[in-house]
């Protein structure tokens, strides 16, 4: 029997193309007829796997948070819990940066992200955090991971002396900060996480202090 020309669709396979194109081009350049074309289709057999796009996208939102660690909050360690979600967050988002911006909006209606938002939750005040401040943390963990990953603060530097030399004696090293991206973003961020939660701890133990 000859092989089909075109690949038989799968949902799977609709959901990486569309991911690998987004990664490519950008979020606002894809479009169900670009992701057709690309597997060698027309665009109305994409439908009969996905109603439109936005269910694709919350697909593709939903492949991507597998990887988001919140097995953490099953313990006591709220601490260890929210480092590990934290940097597991920002490493999938790192992974589609072009997609940050839809992956922001969560969750939605998606039960993914509603597990995690539950889990996250319910760890907190169960380890003794008031419903209203464990809802603060999850935030600023949020805004945290969203904004690290979102776009480089190194790589905003040109790699030229010349523009900061005379003008900017204080950025007089900025021309080196592109070249050390990777290092100092992912130091920055471990920075800001460590110092919210050296924060909390402090603030957890003035809330037991005060109940003894």
């Amino acid at each position: 029997m000859a092989r089909p020309r075109t690949p038989l669709l799968s949902r799977p396979l609709i959901r990486d193309t569309a991911l690998r194109l987004v990664d490519e081009h950008g979020l606002d350049e894809l479009s169900m007829r670009k992701i057709a074309a690309e597997l060698g289709v027309r665009a109305p057999s994409l439908y009969s796997h996905y109603a439109n796009k936005d269910e694709l996208l919350d697909d593709i939102a939903d492949r991507i948070g597998e990887s988001v660690d919140v097995g953490g909050f099953d313990t006591d360690d709220w601490q260890d819990a929210l480092r590990r979600w934290a940097r597991s967050y920002r490493a999938a988002l790192a992974e589609h940066p072009n997609l940050v911006p839809f992956l922001a909006r969560s969750p939605g209606r998606r039960e993914l992200a509603l597990d995690h938002a539950n889990a996250v939750h319910g760890g907190l005040t169960r380890c003794g955090w008031p419903p209203r401040t464990a809802t603060l943390i999850g935030a600023s963990i949020k805004y945290l991971v969203v904004g690290s990953a979102i776009a480089s603060f190194s790589g905003g530097f040109l790699d030229d002396l010349a523009i900061y030399r005379e003008r900017y004696p204080h950025l007089s090293q900025a021309h080196r900060l592109r070249e050390h991206a990777d290092e100092i973003d992912r130091d920055g961020f471990e920075l800001a996480l460590e110092s919210f939660l050296q924060g909390l701890a402090q603030r957890f133990a003035s809330r037991a202090g005060a109940d003894r």
